[in-house]
């Protein structure tokens, strides 16, 4: 039986490829680095690969869009898993050069966005220049095919390229993190644990007041905390917006089961995509009458009234 095959934002050495080696350490792996992320979850739809390791949230830009808008739309996908990451970057070189000399800047958009104000700081007038991954700016720089003095480049890139390190800890937050997630094919969902994350897609009913807290009250009866709500504009529907929600909570629970059931009910567009281990495995605590023997209870109770019991 062959390796299960990984697509992941490429080359070697990137940040998605170190999540990667996290989430499957110890197992043999075919890894398939691919140019960008809608291209991993493409891989995946199609059979090209059996799995993908997507960034979907980080610490400075909130969720990142083209995951999340890629796999709102299109043949059904599900997270299977996550890992969070720390994220600092080293500033490398193809040789010696001294920081104040660098006018030309190469790394992923989300790489400078999060070493945005450093750049303000130390870079002023630098010219930004978006590259497809981290490691594949530090790549040109190594093979000689870039336009551009330096690069954001995970640490180690320099050491395993042969590269300059011009300065390292490069960061606008110390404690800045991004968030990867494991994309398979529809399939059951891994078992509860107690800390659990769920992540849907919803489209309110109609666009008035009110629709947005109707919405969140299916969460709310029920007990289950909402860890990241953000809208998404609506490709064929002008000044309308979708939801991408994380919950925590687990399919198998009633209460999430039973706001997805209330959410089903009343909008018009709900897209489940997983119930998975939550990655700082912290068991979520549940508020009182929102565990499953309650949930059962009720529903008991009601079952009685309507054989005529009291």
């Amino acid at each position: 039986m062959s390796d299960p095959r990984y697509a992941y934002l490429g080359p070697e050495g990137t940040f998605t490829d170190v999540a990667l080696r996290a989430m499957t350490a110890g197992t043999q792996v075919e890894p398939m680095p691919v140019v960008d992320v809608p291209t991993a979850l493409a891989a995946v739809r199609d059979g090209e690969a059996d799995y993908a390791i997507v960034a979907i949230e980080n610490t400075v830009e909130g969720g990142v869009t083209a995951t999340l808008d890629t796999l709102a739309e299109g043949a059904p996908l599900i997270i299977l898993q996550e890992v969070v990451l720390p994220i600092a970057f080293e500033l490398v070189a193809a040789g010696p050069v001294a920081l104040e000399s660098v006018t030309r800047i190469a790394a992923h958009s989300h790489g400078l966005a999060q070493c945005r104000r450093w750049l303000a700081a130390h870079l002023p007038e630098v010219v930004q220049i978006p590259s497809t991954s981290n490691t594949a700016a530090a790549v040109a720089l190594a093979d000689g095919s870039a336009d551009f003095d330096a690069a954001l480049a995970p640490p180690g890139t320099a050491a395993r390229l042969g590269l300059h390190v011009v300065t390292d800890g490069v960061a606008d937050n110390a404690h800045a993190a991004t968030r990867f997630v494991k994309v398979g094919r529809p399939q059951p969902a891994p078992p509860a644990t107690g800390a659990d994350k769920t992540t849907l897609v919803v489209h309110l009913p109609t666009d008035r007041s009110g629709a947005l807290l109707e919405m969140l009250e299916q969460f709310s009866a029920r007990g289950v905390n909402l860890s990241r709500i953000e809208s998404r504009p609506r490709g064929d529907r002008p000044g309308e917006y979708s939801f991408s929600i994380d919950a925590l909570a687990h399919i198998d629970e009633a209460r999430l089961a039973e706001a997805l059931v209330g959410l089903k009910r009343t909008c018009p567009h709900v897209v489940f995509l997983g119930s998975y281990p939550a990655a700082h495995g912290e068991v979520t605590p549940l508020a009182p009458g929102t565990s499953n023997d309650d949930f059962w209870d009720a529903h008991s109770w009601v079952e009685s009234l309507k054989r005529g019991a009291n």
